[in-house]
């Protein structure tokens, strides 16, 4: 079998590919790649469908050896040192690695996520229609232990393309985020609203996973008492739970929640950004219509 053994998992390394979507009403949640535009250049400088899975790695990379035969891999999204063999071989680029051939995706320079694609996808078995590991259910593969065999599918018809990656992108000097108010925006004082979420600024808190970026700032007052019955949740939907701290939802987020949305940041740019945001990373929230 063609695939990639794992030689060093790294802190947090999942596969990863474009979600479920369209399963919250059973109780599913999304899940898939953070940041989707990395994501997607992986793939399409292997001439893979966008949908096709990869690998994603958190803040100190991976190590994969090929077995079974050759395979063309592509790193993008965090900045690192890629290697291969010991040599150094390019980022956002395709690589070739033969059988026995190990390649080292070191720790991101900048930017806390990478995606490591191969031509042809990893294979694993998917779960309703998805290869994405969502940590928040438990559905799809494992996170990756050394020693796992990543299975690699049978390449499409496109070519390897490798002529689109931009330049490597630097740390941004913070995050800025999109917000359209509501549902629940009248939950908190118009002075928590509009003299706080959308005037000062917050920093990313290290407590932020895949399941949400949790944010440090002033805490948001609520106007009226009580609780919510359970409700919906959306991709980045803005939680705040009773501390007054901001949550933007990211991919493995909870279908539903019992804690008042202030706001939604839309799908996008700003989401991605939010994939790569390191703790202590300014945010601040710009209203949108």
């Amino acid at each position: 079998m063609r695939g990639l053994e794992v030689v060093r998992a790294g802190a947090l390394t999942s596969v990863q590919d474009l979600g479920r979507p369209g399963y919250a009403h059973l109780g599913v949640p999304r899940s898939g790649a953070l940041d989707t535009a990395a994501h997607a250049l992986a793939n399409r400088l292997l001439g893979n469908p966008p949908g096709s899975a990869t690998l994603e790695t958190t803040l100190d990379g991976v190590g994969l050896r090929a077995v079974g035969g050759p395979v063309v891999v592509a790193v993008t999204g965090a900045p690192c040192a890629v290697r291969a063999c010991g040599r150094p071989v390019a980022w956002g680029a395709p690589v070739l690695l033969r059988e026995g051939a190990e390649l080292e995706v070191g720790r991101a320079e900048s930017g806390v996520r990478g995606y490591v694609a191969v031509r042809g996808g990893f294979a694993v078995e998917p779960v309703l229609g998805s290869r994405s590991t969502d940590l928040l259910s438990g559905l799809g593969p494992p996170v990756l232990v050394a020693g796992a065999l990543l299975p690699v599918g049978a390449p499409g018809p496109d070519p390897v393309a490798g002529v689109d990656a931009a330049a490597a992108p630097g740390p941004s000097p913070e995050l800025v985020l999109p917000l359209r108010l509501g549902p629940r925006a009248d939950w908190f004082t118009a002075e928590s609203v509009t003299g706080r979420l959308l005037r000062a600024t917050y920093r990313v808190s290290p407590a932020s996973n895949r399941i949400g970026l949790r944010t440090q700032g002033p805490p948001l007052v609520r106007a009226r008492g009580g609780e919510l019955p359970s409700e919906g949740m959306v991709l980045g939907a803005v939680q705040v739970p009773p501390d007054g701290q901001p949550v933007v939802f990211l991919a493995d987020h909870p279908v539903t929640g019992g804690y008042p949305v202030v706001g939604v940041v839309p799908p996008g740019p700003a989401l991605d950004a939010a994939a790569q945001a390191r703790p202590g990373v300014p945010v601040r929230f710009v209203r949108s219509p």
